[in-house]
């Protein structure tokens, strides 16, 4: 465990610009082998996807289920996996922690936003700040800011905010921050304030720069939420309709 937690951390020191650590998101076991095999060297499981391949909607997975889920894919393959764990699921941040290292997860995503709203970002700092008190290095912990996803709508505070909600997340012992649907143009503004490594999401419809551009702007690592098993079941749908 030691060392998959230690390789996720290597990953993404010292990366140069353009480089970015591309993590694809595995759904459940199958598609986890072959990102793996493809020669990804980590893994990044979405919540969403993860969601949809058990049948429900995003955000209304029941925890066991989605550790389940986690440790089915942790299993099928020998590369780190961090995780989607939402908002924690309303779990103790001891207790996040134990369940993460029991489905062998040794990374994870907590983002701070519940039901469509900001959480206050001092109590959710604090929470962060347990959850690596507990998880004593185990754990690389990756802070999802959604002041792009559930702020205002104002573009220049989201920037803002992302930045000082980010600070007091690294603070408290995040080692990355992810400010989800970040637009491309603003990641140079949020990489000069954000101590660390930069999440950023790629989009995948031809709308956005591509992974590497993307490391170009600022992005330490790139993911990509649900849209691979999006476009797995369109594909499925695809193939479906030629058998008829």
């Amino acid at each position: 465990m030691s060392d998959g937690v230690e390789a996720l951390r290597a990953l993404h020191l010292g990366r140069p610009p353009g480089d970015p650590l591309i993590l694809p998101g595995p759904w459940d076991a199958a598609s986890a082998r072959a990102f793996a095999q493809a020669g990804f060297e980590a893994l990044a499981t979405p919540s969403a996807g993860v969601a949809a391949a058990l049948g429900y909607a995003d955000g209304e997975t029941p925890a066991d289920e989605m550790f389940a889920a986690i440790a089915r894919i942790t299993r099928a393959v020998d590369v780190p996996v961090t995780a989607d764990v939402e908002d924690g699921y309303g779990l103790a941040p001891a207790e996040l922690v134990e369940r993460l290292l029991e489905a062998g997860a040794v990374g994870c995503n907590i983002e701070d936003s519940t039901r469509g709203a900001l959480k206050d970002p001092r109590e959710h700092a604090d929470y962060l700040a347990r959850f690596c008190a507990a998880a004593a290095g185990r754990i690389f912990l990756n802070a999802r800011v959604d002041t792009f996803a559930h702020g205002d709508g104002d573009p220049d505070r989201a920037v803002e905010q992302a930045i000082d909600r980010a600070a007091s997340y690294i603070a408290a012992g995040a080692e990355c921050a992810y400010p989800i649907l970040a637009p491309a143009a603003v990641l140079p503004v949020l990489r000069s304030g954000i101590e660390g490594p930069l999440n950023a999401l790629a989009l995948l419809d031809g709308d956005g720069p591509a992974p590497a551009a993307l490391g170009g702007l600022g992005a330490t690592r790139i993911t990509f939420g649900p849209q691979l098993q999006r476009r797995a079941t369109a594909a499925a749908a695809e193939l479906a309709t030629g058998l008829r």
